[in-house]
């Protein structure tokens, strides 16, 4: 980690940037919004996750976003590539390494909500791990016990709803269950998640919660839906639909963000 810190300080030349956003599908023309951007290759920085993944691009993008300094990881890597739900720890402690306190997680998921459509915009209030793994296993200090009954920052939280309503976007908001991928889930797996109080379904985002808690950062997720989840039209679930439909939600949701850091993210 330390390497990645001397290196992240070296090219960021001065810029501390305290707010991180993770852009999961659909999100990864943001960073063509970052001015005078700093672009660095995930290869480039010891630690960093090489995702082999269509639609995430595997660089580091620090610049001015909205006004405001900000690192954006386009592009993460996932428990279901190689079975390691800690494959984004050495990223986001280089994150904290370098002065990062605040992190924005987004993500592409499939609704439980009829009334959620695709190409919404969901908040997360909470989650579900029903992966049967944790980022944690194998920690050997009493840290690993992190607390999550405020995983997701209030006042992060606050800011990104106030962003949506100035700029007339309707922002959903529930709570998002991690299925461990990366095949879909079933009828049968959709109705439990939606008798469990899930709201949304993804394959992302909660190791990267428990990461960011356990490493003191202060959290907040956003999903882009793109698909009604598995048995609700009748239609097969793909991969495609994702990467077709994650751009339509990730406009509106860039416009929320971009309100967000234009006001400031508290």
């Amino acid at each position: 980690m330390k390497q990645a810190v001397d290196l992240l300080v070296e090219r960021l030349d001065g810029l501390a940037p305290s707010t991180a956003l993770v852009l999961g599908s659909g999100l990864g023309g943001l960073v063509d919004e970052v001015e005078d951007a700093v672009r660095i290759p995930y290869a480039g920085l010891p630690g960093f996750p090489h995702s082999g993944v269509t639609g995430h691009a595997g660089e580091l993008v620090a610049g001015r976003f909205a006004g405001q300094p900000v690192l954006m990881m386009a592009g993460r890597a996932h428990y279901y590539e190689q079975g390691d739900a800690a494959v984004m720890r050495p990223a986001l402690e280089t994150l904290a390494g370098i002065g990062v306190t605040k992190v924005i997680l987004t993500n592409a998921a499939g609704s439980l909500d009829p009334e959620m459509l695709p190409g919404s915009i969901m908040l997360v209030t909470d989650h579900i791990n029903f992966s049967g793994s944790n980022p944690l296993f194998g920690e050997p200090t009493d840290r690993r016990f992190v607390g999550l009954t405020e995983a997701y920052d209030a006042g992060m939280r606050a800011a990104i709803e106030s962003a949506a309503a100035a700029v007339d976007i309707r922002l959903h908001k529930g709570v998002y269950m991690w299925f461990s991928g990366p095949s879909f889930e079933t009828p049968a797996e959709i109705r439990m998640a939606r008798l469990l109080g899930a709201d949304a379904v993804g394959m992302s985002t909660v190791p990267e919660v428990i990461l960011a808690r356990f490493l003191g950062l202060r959290v907040a997720a956003c999903s882009v839906i793109t698909n009604l989840a598995a048995g609700m039209t009748g239609a097969e679930l793909s991969h495609r639909e994702t990467k077709d439909m994650a751009p339509l939600g990730g406009k509106r949701l860039a416009l929320v963000l971009k309100r967000m850091f234009r006001d400031g993210v508290e």
